[in-house]
């Protein structure tokens, strides 16, 4: 695997467990922050199928 893609991947679990960790402190700030963290990943995976369907057409 890529060195970004695993960075990427390591620093959105870091994320995701401080959101869920700090949620008490967070309060109504939790939802937007775990939306805005799910619509990033999701937006890397698009960016990622994006590129293997690409590389396979050539």
């Amino acid at each position: 695997m890529n060195k970004k893609i695993l960075l990427t991947l390591a620093l959105t679990l870091l994320f995701a467990w401080g959101i869920f960790h700090f949620k008490a402190q967070l309060g109504l700030l939790i939802l937007p922050l775990f939306i805005g963290l799910v619509l990033f990943v999701t937006l890397r995976l698009y960016r990622l199928m994006e590129k293997d369907d690409g590389s396979s057409e050539d």
